[in-house]
């Protein structure tokens, strides 16, 4: 280990020149604009894993590719398959970005971009592990599987059916993902749950063209108003108040309140870092198990009649609002959204056109703590950050992770080099430069703890 270990070191900071060409491709998922753009990222993370010896294809799906590469030359030994994504969320709103998004800059010791915590920079780290080792031994300690894929910033809402249809291909006995953070600032964490997510829109339609608010106000519905008055109620003391939400919601255990309750957990520090004036939630629960193990629904977006600069006095034609809940074990993101669905169509009056639209989702997962190649990733982690990793649920989602059990049978290893405080899917997004490196240090002993 003594060459790939010094091989990383002296290859710092070229791996960070790499990373921000990587990080140059504006490669939203979400936009059409940017698909070409997209269609040239994922040629690029082919590229350079064929120009590090692996074998590599853009596998199609209904929508972008999968990158997918493999070296296979451990004969007899397991294979591990790593998992990411070369999408990333939009990057607005631009004007509250400090530098470009997708022009990286450097400052403070954090590389700023969009995507470079969320998911290119961890991804990307294995990828420089790998080739340390075949730089300076010419083969890996064990077979080695990248699958990186373009749509998970939009739910995989084609990654079941990719899955089902390459299994044989990506057949492993390991999968390694990175996508989360460290639990503080200096304390890494190798996760064991993740929530599930479901995206919804709710479009309203009322006239068939934006009315004068004086010639018609009083007369014909707004949808604008019908819409918040729509949402209004859907929490209620930090409690979702759709029917049956919570039926199928498994509660964290005994031995995880205790668990979580030890963590160094800075609730004021934590505050902060959001820039709000106080934290909410459910009630009855602390905020690490409303943050991980409890569910929750979060409008996201909403939008409608005229927000410009000045007055103008319209009852708009339609307004709508984005939305997703966040799900626990044992909750299934299709039967959450009906859920939400007949709530929000009963409730609706007739004075409006109602459109529901189910952009999809991802199960939520819990993983087994305790098996052997969570003690290798531990170790693994460990050697590359200098201090033994915490276990701790996750409040995201990564949808891929349940398909990968489900489909594949495999326990995803969680193992996320970014700090908690990295800002994803906001502006100003960012990864510590010495998190990248210490995330391919960590990436580079994985393999060679899997192997052993």
């Amino acid at each position: 280990m003594k060459e790939v270990l010094e091989h990383i070191e002296k290859g710092r900071q070229k791996a960070l020149e790499e990373l921000k060409e990587f990080l140059r491709f504006p490669s939203v998922s979400a936009d059409p604009a940017y698909r070409k753009k997209t269609l040239a990222c994922a040629e690029f993370v082919k590229d350079r894993l064929q120009s590090i010896g692996f074998k590599t294809n853009l596998l199609s799906t209904p929508g972008l590719p999968v990158v997918y590469g493999e070296w296979m030359g451990a004969k007899g030994a397991k294979t591990l398959l790593i998992y990411g994504h070369y999408d990333v969320q939009p990057p607005d709103p631009l004007d509250l970005w400090q530098s470009p998004p997708f022009e990286p800059e450097v400052r403070d010791g954090y590389l700023f971009a969009r995507g470079v915590h969320d998911n290119k920079g961890q991804h990307f780290a294995h990828l420089k592990a790998s080739e340390a080792f075949l730089k300076t031994k010419g083969r890996l300690p064990l077979n080695v599987k990248f699958f990186i894929e373009g749509e998970e910033e939009v739910g995989s809402p084609h990654m079941e059916e990719f899955l089902r249809a390459k299994k044989d291909l990506l057949r492993a006995d390991y999968a390694a993902v990175s996508d989360s953070s460290l639990f503080t600032d200096g304390v890494p964490a190798i996760l064991y749950g993740l929530r599930g997510i479901a995206f919804l829109e709710v479009v309203l339609t009322g006239p068939s063209h934006d009315l004068h608010s004086g010639g018609y106000g009083g007369t014909i519905a707004n949808p604008a108003q019908v819409l918040i008055e729509l949402l209004d109620g859907l929490k209620a003391s930090g409690r979702v108040t759709l029917p049956g939400f919570y039926d199928d919601v498994i509660p964290p255990s005994d031995w995880e309140r205790e668990a979580f309750a030890k963590l160094p957990f800075d609730e004021g520090a934590y505050l902060q870092t959001t820039g709000s004036l106080k934290l909410s939630g459910e009630e009855g629960f602390t905020t690490l198990e409303r943050r991980w193990a409890r569910p929750t629904l979060e409008v996201n977006g909403l939008y409608g009649g005229y927000a410009g600069s000045g007055v103008k006095t319209i009852i708009p034609s339609q307004a709508g609002a984005k939305v997703s809940m966040r799900l626990v074990p044992n909750q299934d993101p299709e039967k959450v959204s009906q859920i939400f669905e007949d709530y929000i169509r009963k409730k609706c009056p007739e004075t409006v056109q109602i459109e529901v639209k189910y952009y999809g989702g991802g199960k939520p997962v819990l993983l087994d703590p305790r098996s052997p190649a969570m003690a290798a990733a531990g170790r693994a982690v460990e050697k590359g950050f200098g201090k033994a990793p915490v276990l701790i649920r996750e409040g995201g989602s990564i949808p891929v992770v349940a398909t990968l059990k489900e489909v594949l049978g495999l326990e995803s290893l969680l193992i996320g080099f970014g700090g908690p405080d990295d800002r994803i899917h906001s502006p100003n997004e960012r990864l510590a430069v010495e998190n990248f490196y210490r995330g391919t240090l960590t990436a580079a002993h994985l393999l060679n703890e899997l192997a052993s």
